[in-house]
């Protein structure tokens, strides 16, 4: 297990066997009028571990301002979606393989750059299939966000991993994040955490 993810959780990960890792999406709170202090007393009462905030609508300066109230009330490990110009704000990144791409074609490459500019915070990177599982295997990264699950209205996916996914978080040398449609009320096995969107509204 790496340094990053031992300090970040204090404990051994196998002790975060399908806990929850909440998703943080702006646009959507938005959408269902929930305010981040809405989010913050949801985060609280089902004990999410870890939080990802993703915000494609507002301005940076909103952002910082959002990444600085969720850190202060939650106090839990809380990562930023795509944007590394934030870093200062999170305990980690999360990118996707597209965002991978784009900083280079070379996967081992574009990861040693991004670790430059993040130093030791959590890195996680969103795969789908068992070439990109055994990639991510040889990249400096502290996680994998594997999916998607289930079908999901905010996000459109090629495929469905479904039962499939346990068997796939197996082949993984990094602690597996399972992402796409995941309830709450799921179990998932071979899986550090449960990537929680809009479920997280529902009682």
């Amino acid at each position: 297990m790496t340094p990053s993810f031992t300090k970040a959780f204090g404990e051994n990960p196998k002790a975060f066997s399908n806990t929850i890792y909440a998703l943080c999406d702006f646009e959507t709170l938005q959408k269902k009028s929930i305010s981040l202090e809405e989010f913050v007393k949801l985060a609280k009462k089902h004990q999410v571990k870890l939080v990802q905030y993703r915000d494609k609508v507002s301005i940076l300066e909103k952002q910082e301002q959002n990444l600085k109230y969720l850190k202060e009330q939650l106090q839990i490990p809380l990562i930023i979606n795509d944007k590394v110009e934030l870093i200062d704000y999170a305990d980690g990144l999360h990118v996707g393989q597209d965002d991978l791409e784009k900083i280079n074609t070379n996967k081992q490459f574009a990861i040693k750059l991004l670790r430059k500019k993040i130093g030791n915070k959590l890195l996680g990177l969103s795969t789908h299939n068992e070439i990109e599982i055994l990639e991510a295997n040889e990249l400096d990264l502290d996680m994998i966000g594997l999916g998607a699950y289930r079908s999901t209205a905010t996000k459109d996916v090629d495929s469905l991993l479904g039962e499939k996914l346990a068997y796939l978080a197996r082949i993984s040398k990094h602690p597996v994040c399972a992402i796409g449609g995941v309830k709450k009320s799921d179990y998932i096995e071979n899986v550090t955490f449960k990537v929680i969107g809009s479920d997280l509204y529902v009682d």
